[in-house]
C-alpha cells in the first residue's frame, strides 16, 4: 500500500492558505489540474474528503489533522535544514501563535520582540478568546497557544505563565451618571458594558458571580479590540473589565476608576507548546516564559 505523499498535503495546505485552487497552483508553480489531482489522490488514500469545496475552500476535520501534521513536519525541516545550508539563502521560518487579545495588548509583544528582531522568523499571531486558543494547537494550526487550560494535550507541554487580573473600571463621569447610588444589582442592570465578542463571557460571569445579575439582562456592546475597551471606558460610553496591567497609568491619574474595589477577576494562563522544540521555536518559548514570569502577577 502506498504511504502518505507529502506533495498531497502540500497541495491541500496551499489551497487552504491561498483560499482557491487557482492561487494555490500559482503558489506551487504547477497547474490547477495538478493541484486538484493531488488532493483527489489524498482523498482516495484516505477514503474520505479532506477538503470542503466551497468559497473559500476549507479543510474537513481529518483535513485539519493532516494539515497539523504537515505544518509540524515543515517546521521541523526548517529547523534542521540551516545546519546543512547557508541560512542567509533560506526564507524566514513561518510560525503561528494563538493568543488572547488581552495578552497581545499588554505583555506578549515585548516578550517576543527580541526573537522577532534577532532571528529570521515570520510570526502569525492568531487572536481568539482565552478559552478557544487551545483548539488551534489541537488542530495543528499553530505551534503554540496562550490558554486558560492547565492540562497539556498529547505531545505538548503546558507551562504556567502567571495571572491576568481584571479590574471593573469606568470614567468618573460615567460613574456619576450610572452609579451615583452605588454599584448594585439595580444600577448594574441599567449601565452599558462591553465584551470582546459573542464568545466572551467574562463580564457576564463577573456580574453573575458577584452581584447575581442575570447574564442576559444588561446592555452589552461587543468590540473585538482590547485597545478599544480602554478608549470606550475613557470616553464614558461604557464600563469595562480590563486587565490591570493595561491601565496602570489611567488608574493612577484618575482617568479611570475602579468601580468595584475589592472585587477582582483573575485567570491563570498557560503557554502550550510542543515538547520537542529546538532552534527558534525553543527560543520563542523561553522568551515568552521568562518575560511572563517576570512581569505578570504570580
Amino acid at each position: 500500500m502506498r504511504g502518505l505523499d507529502y506533495k498531497w498535503l502540500e497541495a491541500l495546505d496551499a489551497v487552504v492558505e491561498q483560499q482557491s485552487f487557482e492561487r494555490a497552483a500559482e503558489h506551487l508553480y504547477i497547474s490547477q489540474s495538478a493541484v486538484s489531482q493531488r488532493i483527489k489522490q489524498l482523498e482516495k488514500w484516505l477514503a474520505q474528503p479532506a477538503l470542503v469545496r466551497e468559497s473559500p475552500p476549507r479543510p474537513t476535520p481529518v483535513g485539519k489533522k493532516l494539515l497539523g501534521l504537515y505544518r509540524r513536519v515543515r517546521l521541523l525541516e526548517n529547523e534542521l535544514v540551516p545546519e546543512f545550508m547557508d541560512e542567509g539563502n533560506l526564507p524566514p521560518l513561518s510560525i503561528s501563535i494563538a493568543t488572547n487579545a488581552d495578552s497581545l495588548a499588554t505583555w506578549l509583544l515585548p516578550a517576543i520582540s527580541e526573537v522577532m528582531s534577532s532571528r529570521k522568523v515570520e510570526l502569525n499571531l492568531v487572536i481568539h478568546g482565552e478559552g478557544r486558543t487551545i483548539e488551534k494547537i489541537k488542530s495543528g494550526e499553530v505551534s503554540g497557544a496562550i490558554s486558560l487550560e492547565s492540562q497539556p494535550i498529547s505531545g505538548c507541554s503546558a507551562d504556567y505563565l502567571g495571572r491576568m487580573d481584571y479590574v471593573c473600571v469606568a470614567s468618573p463621569e460615567f460613574y456619576q451618571r450610572y452609579f451615583c447610588e452605588g454599584v448594585n444589582y439595580s444600577t448594574l442592570t441599567k449601565a452599558p458594558a462591553v465584551s470582546y465578542d459573542q464568545y466572551d463571557d467574562l463580564h457576564k460571569k463577573f456580574l453573575h458571580d458577584h452581584f447575581n445579575v442575570p447574564r442576559d439582562s444588561v446592555i452589552n456592546h461587543t468590540v473585538g479590540s482590547s485597545e478599544a475597551f480602554v478608549k470606550l471606558a475613557r470616553s464614558g460610553v461604557a464600563y469595562c473589565l480590563i486587565p490591570r496591567l493595561q491601565i496602570v497609568d489611567e488608574l493612577s491619574s484618575g482617568v479611570l476608576i475602579d468601580i468595584t474595589p475589592g472585587f477582582l477577576l483573575s485567570y491563570r494562563i498557560y503557554w502550550h507548546h510542543w515538547q520537542l522544540e529546538s532552534g527558534i521555536l525553543k527560543d520563542l518559548s523561553q522568551a515568552i516564559l521568562s518575560f511572563a514570569r517576570n512581569n505578570l502577577p504570580q
